[in-house]
This record gives C-alpha cells, sequence and structure tokens, in this order.
C-alpha cells in the first residue's frame, strides 16, 4: 500500500513544528543560565530574603539570566565558605572581605555603593562623653566576626588589656542599637549612615573610610553575563521595586568599581583563624 504524499507532507510540518518549539523552549532555557549571588549575613536569614528578593527579580529580569540568592547562617559560616572556595558566582561584600576574593579567588569588582563605608562606636550620653577610653570595662555589642564592624573597633581597642566587653550577639546593625536602648549594652559599633537616623545617640568615634558595599563576580562566569550584571547594576537607583533596598542598605546608587579601591583591605583578616 503506497503512503499518501500530501498526508507525508502534513504529517512533517507537523513534526517539524512541534521539533521547532521544543528547541525555542530548551534555547531558552540553555541561555537563561542559573548563577548564585552571595551576600554577607549581615541580617537574620529571612530579613535578608525580603530585603534581597527585588534585587534577585529585577536582575533576572534585567539580564534574562536566572539568580539565586544565598546567604550563609552567620559570619562564621560566611567566612569559612569564603576560605573554601565554595560556589558563589556574584558576592555582594564589605571591603576586606571584597579585597580578599579579589586577592585570593580572583574575582572582578563590578559596582559598590556610591556612599564610602565606616563605622561609628555609639552610646548614651553620660557615657559618650568618656570617650573611648570611658567605655572599657563596658559592654560593646557588635556583628560577629569577621564582620567590617567588629574588626574595626578592636582597632579603637589594640590592648587587650584595655578593652571593654566586646559582644559579638548582634543579629543586625539595628538589633544592636535596640540593645543599647534596651540597656542590654553600653554602646554598639554600627554603619556610620545608619547613625545618623538615631540622633539620640552619642557618637564615640567613627572608623576609617573604605569604598562602599562591592558587587564582585567570579573568574568563572562569562564576561558578556559580568557585563549585563554591572550595567543592570548601575541603573538600578531607577528602578521603583528595588528602592526598599537601597533605602535599607543606606546608598543612593551604584557606581563602577575597581580592584585598586579595595588594595590592602584584605589585611585586615589575617588574624582571624584560617586566612592564608
Amino acid at each position: 500500500m503506497k503512503s499518501n504524499p500530501c498526508i507525508l507532507r502534513q504529517r512533517n510540518t507537523v513534526f517539524l513544528a512541534i521539533f521547532g518549539a521544543a528547541f525555542a523552549i530548551a534555547s531558552n532555557v540553555v541561555f537563561a543560565a542559573d548563577y548564585t549571588f552571595d551576600v554577607e549575613p549581615a541580617y537574620p536569614t529571612e530579613r535578608i530574603n525580603e530585603i534581597y528578593k527585588p534585587l534577585m527579580t529585577y536582575l533576572n529580569k534585567a539580564t534574562g539570566e536566572h539568580f539565586t540568592l544565598v546567604t550563609a547562617r552567620n559570619y562564621h559560616f560566611y567566612w569559612r565558605d569564603i576560605q573554601a572556595g565554595a560556589k558563589a558566582d556574584f558576592a555582594f561584600d564589605e571591603a576586606h572581605l571584597t579585597d580578599y576574593r579579589i586577592q585570593h579567588g580572583h574575582y572582578e569588582p563590578l559596582v559598590h555603593t556610591a556612599e564610602p563605608t565606616s563605622y561609628t562606636l555609639v552610646t548614651n550620653v553620660e557615657i559618650g562623653n568618656k570617650g573611648v577610653a570611658g567605655l572599657v570595662g563596658h559592654s560593646i555589642v557588635t556583628m560577629p566576626a569577621p564582620s567590617l564592624g567588629y574588626t574595626l573597633l578592636l582597632e579603637f581597642y589594640p590592648n587587650p588589656v584595655l578593652q571593654p566587653d566586646i559582644r559579638s550577639s548582634a543579629a543586625s546593625s539595628r538589633d544592636a542599637v535596640d540593645s543599647v536602648f534596651a540597656g542590654e549594652a553600653d554602646a554598639a559599633m554600627i554603619p556610620t549612615w545608619l547613625k545618623e537616623q538615631y540622633p539620640n545617640l552619642t557618637p564615640v568615634k567613627t572608623s576609617r573610610q573604605f569604598a562602599g558595599q562591592c558587587v564582585s563576580a567570579a573568574p568563572t562566569v562569562p564576561d558578556d553575563v559580568k557585563a549585563k550584571v554591572k550595567d543592570a547594576l548601575l541603573k538600578l537607583d531607577a528602578d521603583q521595586d528595588t528602592a526598599k533596598l537601597l533605602f535599607e542598605l543606606g546608598v543612593t546608587k551604584f557606581v563602577p568599581a575597581t580592584a585598586k579601591d579595595y588594595a590592602g583591605s584584605e589585611q585586615m583578616l589575617k588574624n582571624y583563624f584560617g586566612y592564608k
């Protein structure tokens, strides 16, 4: 029995249409690669997800790629993962951790927050008038090591004999401020930009400045993807849905970053366990 040429042509047409649609879907899956985006555990995990979810959504839409937010349970685990070379396609870190990734992991800095970073030791009026030395023997709450705030606080008190009671138990910088208001601690080490929101606290001392928090990319990330992410972040301040993120970070926008901006900052980590 001979096949009908018309039926065969129809079958071929249907097959090609189905194959073409499947190929188009497969192509989209292939090109929408999945990238991890690590952020410092400067907030409780649930809060981090709430703060950074709009950023992941924005990057997905702006670049055509897919980004998965990753954070560690605390700074101890975050530092351990960095040292172990755990997969992190993109990272958003303070200066010392950014420079460590650059020097030891060959990461490329893409953008950083426009405002420079510094930390300020704040307390109540009575204790604040006595200066840094006046807090020796008193309790100061801060984020755990090796956060930048904790590291800079140790610079204020280089003599281990003349140190305050440093409590690295804060779940966030705002949590540290709440501890002072609640009378659970006498002082707190917080980002300087956050200090401006609490005029009833007395600044004792402000640290040296660093380039702002930086988004860097692993050397395994394709150059075109790095370029798309960088371009998207430079335009972030124009996106209304991510305005909450910028406010929470105390920044107005992102600007281009270079390795020179962070050169030498990783030296602050030398005294921490596991540094190599």
